[in-house]
């Protein structure tokens, strides 16, 4: 074991300064000293063989230690919530399965709009990020079919039929612009591009609509954004 391995186990190893220099410290010492805040006196001014951190090299070697574990862990590779599981059946959440690397690691923005029933029966639609759902929520469930994926009213849109409460909101990746002629547009808070969901009309530079026959929903559309960092 190399010096520098050494020292960054014991950054991450040790709590405390104290518990670094108390593993230097061995049974003969405490014999001889009987006192260990003695015995950490000299191992911390150099009374032992080998190269002992001072406390500014030890608090400096933890912070480093941590910092490249939080890298480690940050760049390790995530395993998707759809992995493994037998979608077959289901095109709506086989639609999510095949998009949901690509949002997570920023290369595709989508939006779906889904119209269909809550639990108390009555009729809600809403335009949903699927980006920002996937950072806030755990989808484990919707792709065990455990839970339904429907609009909120946090969402970008929602629109409850039989109660006409609405509501509205931007989110990270897309600002809200409201339009009296066009409808509703999304402008991607990335490369600045808008998404047009009117059916009558084109989506926009680098979007695609996609609209999913299943069962699962009354009506379900996909609008696809290949994101571009602004120029």
């Amino acid at each position: 074991m190399d010096d520098d391995y050494k020292y960054e186990e014991y950054s991450i190893d040790y709590s405390t300064y104290e518990d670094y220099l108390d593993a230097q410290i061995t049974a003969q010492d405490r014999f001889y000293l009987e006192e260990d805040e003695l015995a950490r006196q000299l191992v911390e001014i150099g009374c032992r063989k080998g190269e002992v951190l001072s406390r500014e090299e030890f608090a400096a070697r933890r912070e480093a230690a941590e910092q490249a574990k939080r890298a480690k862990l940050q760049n390790a590779p995530k395993v998707l919530a759809s992995a493994g599981k037998d979608l077959a059946p289901f095109p709506f959440l086989r639609h999510l399965a095949a998009r949901e690397e690509m949002v997570r690691n920023g290369k595709m923005s989508t939006i779906i709009f889904i119209r269909d029933k809550n639990q108390k029966g009555q009729e809600i639609s809403g335009y949903i990020d699927y980006g920002h759902r996937l950072k806030i929520e755990n989808f484990e469930p919707y792709f065990h079919r455990q839970k339904r994926l429907l609009p909120r009213p946090t969402d970008l849109s929602f629109f409850n039929w039989d109660t006409h409460h609405s509501a509205q909101n931007s989110s990270p990746n897309f600002q809200i612009i409201p339009d009296y002629e066009q409808g509703l547009l999304f402008k991607n808070t990335r490369d600045r591009k808008v998404i047009n969901v009117d059916p009558k009309a084109e989506p926009g530079d680098n979007s695609k609509r996609v609209d999913v026959q299943t069962e699962e929903y009354i009506q379900v559309v996909i609008f696809d954004h290949m994101t571009r960092k602004k120029g």
